[in-house]
């Protein structure tokens, strides 16, 4: 008899996983870098965030259709599976679990690390805050490995406290600003009105593109929701949604506490000071730690779940023994401890890339935000089987919806080659060097998948 999980987590839970593993750090700091790109155009920069926060919306409104047509263990690979195949569903698999999930749970480690060493001023790069993101890493892991229920509870407790200072900053901020005089003085003014038009436009939307990333994460625990092909739709357009307001009033709260000069030379903190004062400041840091802790568990409750959506299909390395649940914990324990070292080597990897002078050459990239390159690039082709294959779909939801996702796609992967690609690539060309991260990164991707090719198995799941 084939083992199956535990229908243990509600549309609440869904929701906040959405809202939890999207509302990270970035939306603490990427208010600073939109006003940078658009040279503190505030009308640009909510039109940045909208427009972001669309894309976002569009692509989950077309997997919550897809929610309703296809379960089985695994969201995505479910979704890629029904549209393109087995042999795409196995590589979609493949890649979430070795690249995209972990890459970004290992950043997430050191990033949750380094916002907690700076209030014990401690550096980015310091052996302390190396070793506290290995506590945080490994707590993580063990909190889903031996009680995912706890780990469902602390996703939905940590969503609702990292929105308390963002509610707060968006009615507070705005009210401020307004008596101050701050906030219609920001929309009045333009810092650098050299920034402006469509390249500031744009900037701001590239420089909003990865705040968003990781609603896709929700789709995990599509095997353990209770009742998925009606709650995993609602999660995924409301959460969407939630996050999207949120960012846009955040955004306009944080203008009403500081004017966009301030805010752009020494970013968010500045308004927190100047509303709540310096307790403000460390209140700040405290949400940003918890914030990211709650990204870093919704993350890793996808990884730790990866090799069992491929072993249930009878595919990648011992099956068997991937596959295996616990039967105390009702978790699938072997899964998640390929998953945390997994982890372990891209949160090592980042270190080397990213904060040392660069351990690996060439193939020194940002693996917290280039599987976006991928991601995006390999939904297109599931959007268009959906078009092919579901022909008792109504003209908007087989067609339209579709066709628009598509579009947000790819808007989505030029984006992030434009940011990661062609900019790198400029600035060092000016050196005389050669830089082209995104050209390294599809090398290392290509490597990763052809290992895994040598675990696919062509024969049908005896099982199914």
């Amino acid at each position: 008899m084939k083992e199956t999980m535990e229908k243990r987590y509600g549309l609440p839970t869904a929701i906040c996983m959405v809202v939890g593993t999207v509302i990270g750090s970035g939306v603490f700091f990427k208010a600073q870098t939109v006003l940078e790109k658009t040279g503190g155009n505030m009308v640009l920069g909510i039109l940045s965030w909208i427009i972001t926060g669309l894309l976002m919306i569009i692509c989950s409104a077309m997997f919550a259709v897809m929610a309703t047509r296809y379960q089985k263990v695994s969201g995505v690979v479910d979704y890629a599976e029904a549209t393109c195949g087995k042999g795409y569903g196995y590589i979609m698999a493949w890649f979430l679990v070795n690249i995209y999930y972990p890459a970004m749970t290992g950043v997430l480690a050191w990033v949750s690390a380094r916002y907690f060493g700076e209030i014990l001023g401690w550096g980015a790069a310091d052996a302390q805050v190396m070793t506290l993101a290995a506590l945080f890493l490994v707590g993580a892991y063990a909190m889903n490995a031996f009680s995912p229920k706890l780990a469902g509870k602390f996703q939905v407790s940590a969503t609702v406290i990292k929105l308390i200072p963002i509610c707060l900053m968006a009615v507070v901020g705005v009210i401020y600003g307004s008596v101050k005089g701050t906030l219609p003085e920001n929309f009045a003014t333009v810092a650098d009105p050299g920034k402006g038009g469509m390249s500031g436009l744009f900037g701001g939307v590239v420089a909003t593109v990865f705040a968003y990333e990781g609603w896709i994460v929700a789709t995990s625990i599509n095997a353990e929701l209770k009742n998925p092909k009606k709650n995993l739709p609602i999660a995924l357009v409301i959460g969407a949604f939630i996050v999207a307001t949120a960012y846009v009033l955040y955004f306009v709260g944080v203008a009403g506490g500081a004017t966009t000069a301030e805010l752009i030379e020494k970013g968010a903190p500045t308004a927190f000071s100047n509303i709540f004062g310096n307790v403000g400041g460390k209140l700040l840091q405290i949400c940003i730690v918890i914030s990211c802790l709650g990204t870093l568990n919704g993350l890793l409750m996808a990884t730790t779940r990866g090799m069992y959506a491929i072993a249930a299909r009878n595919q990648g390395p011992n099956p068997k023994m991937f596959a295996q649940i616990d039967p105390s914990t009702n978790m699938t324990s072997n899964s998640a401890v390929w998953g945390l070292l997994v982890c372990c080597v891209w949160m090592v990897y980042f270190y080397g890339a990213n904060l040392t002078e660069g351990w690996f050459g060439l193939f020194n990239f940002d693996s917290s935000e280039l599987p976006i390159v991928t991601i995006y690039a390999m939904y297109i082709p599931m959007f268009i089987m959906w078009m092919a294959k579901e022909k008792d779909m109504g003209v908007f939801k087989r067609f339209i919806l579709p066709a628009i996702s598509i579009v947000a796609c790819a808007f989505m992967v030029y984006a992030a080659v434009y940011a990661h690609g062609i900019t790198p690539y400029q600035a060092a060309a000016a050196e005389g060097k050669f830089s082209f991260p995104v050209l390294f990164y599809l090398i290392l991707f290509a490597a990763i998948l052809i290992a895994g090719a040598f675990f696919y198995r062509r024969k049908e799941d005896p099982a199914e």
